[in-house]
């Protein structure tokens, strides 16, 4: 592998402060909240400008990052000489590698129809929230010009899986059933921006008291500290 930033423990983490960045450090904060140093990790802050391209050592296009992660975004992570990327990819590994007790997620050999479900919600947030609120973001908070098809578009799509997720709140007190886990660590960091995004939460009650259940975690909100 080339030569990366240094890091002294098992698990790096690469990562910004974004949506995508957010469920790997507060599982992996979650992990050494239940299991103790054995989850500890280190984290090297990327940029993920494209304006730093060749300039910044710590950037997501740089040679020794796209050997880690050959399509050059966050998160990423090595643990020991394994890399993995894409944060549901991660979220599994870890899960599989560090949860030795399923306290945030279930076991496909004991616990098949859960297990089934978590991965349902997973790729729900990974296949549509996360794409089209991350399109929503785009043409509503950064596009150069205001295209009023696009933002209507990502917009109303993202409250449609909103109104998904609120229908399943109200019948669980998480997204996968009645423990909390990765599938809503998975969710979380895109449902609380939610407003910035433009998207009004005032319609989806039971969202707003997951959103409250998860942010009242510790280990959430050290997670939401990582790379700042």
């Amino acid at each position: 592998m080339a030569t990366q930033p240094s890091a002294g423990k098992s698990v790096v983490l690469y990562t910004a402060g974004t949506p995508n960045g957010f469920p790997i450090s507060i599982f992996l904060e979650e992990l050494k909240t239940a299991y103790g140093n054995t989850a500890d990790y280190d984290w090297v802050k990327m940029s993920i400008s494209d304006a730093d391209i060749g300039k910044v050592h710590n950037q997501v296009k740089s040679p020794w990052f796209l050997e880690i992660n050959p399509n050059g975004r966050i998160p990423a992570i090595t643990h020991n000489s394994t890399p993995v990327f894409e944060t549901s990819a991660i979220l599994g590994y870890l899960a599989q590698v560090f949860d030795k007790e399923r306290k945030f997620s279930r076991d496909p050999a004991t616990e098949t129809d859960k297990w089934a479900e978590e991965q349902g919600w997973i790729f729900f947030t990974h296949g549509g929230v996360g794409p089209m609120q991350g399109q929503a973001n785009h043409f509503n908070l950064y596009a150069p010009e205001k295209i009023p098809y696009a933002i209507n578009r990502y917009l109303n799509e993202t409250k449609r899986l909103f109104s998904v997720l609120e229908t399943q709140l109200g019948k669980h007190e998480y997204l996968a059933g009645d423990k909390y886990g990765i599938a809503d660590i998975k969710a979380f960091p895109w449902l609380r921006i939610a407003p910035r995004t433009g998207v009004d939460l005032e319609p989806f009650p039971n969202i707003r008291a997951w959103i409250s259940r998860i942010e009242a975690r510790p280990a959430v909100q050290a997670g939401l500290k990582v790379p700042n």
